[in-house]
């Protein structure tokens, strides 16, 4: 079975705001270079890219990015009431995680009743521990 391969360059889709050379460099860029480029971008169509890639499931924190560099009205005037809702989240700080549970994530407490498990050999020079087959070997008879 032979499958056609296009020819000439990928297009975007019909609903992206930008060219794709503009999505490749938004998708490409770090954080220091980000915002340069995003400044090269008049504010609607800025908009209408924050709304863009927040709609799609793996370009959604990409969006989120986008609208933190656009103005609220912008992206109301693009997406009405969604584009407030993107504004609210792109500008929410991430909660950090309190000091117990970073604690948890560094040191783990045996519950009662559990035993600590070393995976470390024991020390050179300690006796090995006897290993008990459930009765007295000397009682037993094994021929």
């Amino acid at each position: 079975m032979t499958q056609a391969h296009p020819t000439s360059g990928a297009e975007p889709e019909i609903d992206c705001p930008v060219s794709l050379e503009v999505l490749g460099a938004v998708y490409r860029a770090d954080e220091y270079d980000l915002p340069m480029i995003l400044e090269q971008i008049p504010a609607l169509k800025r908009a209408q890219l924050a709304t863009y890639l927040y709609g799609k499931s793996h370009m959604h924190q990409l969006g989120l990015k986008v609208a933190r560099a656009c103005d609220r009205e912008d992206l109301m005037r693009v997406a009405g009431e969604i584009g407030a809702v993107i504004h609210g989240q792109a500008h929410l700080k991430p909660a950090k995680p309190s000091v117990d549970a970073a604690a948890a994530l560094t040191k783990h407490k045996p519950l009662p009743g559990q035993k600590k498990v070393s995976l470390a050999g024991a020390a050179k020079g300690a006796p090995k521990p006897a290993i008990s087959l459930g009765g007295s070997a000397k009682i037993r008879n094994f021929d």
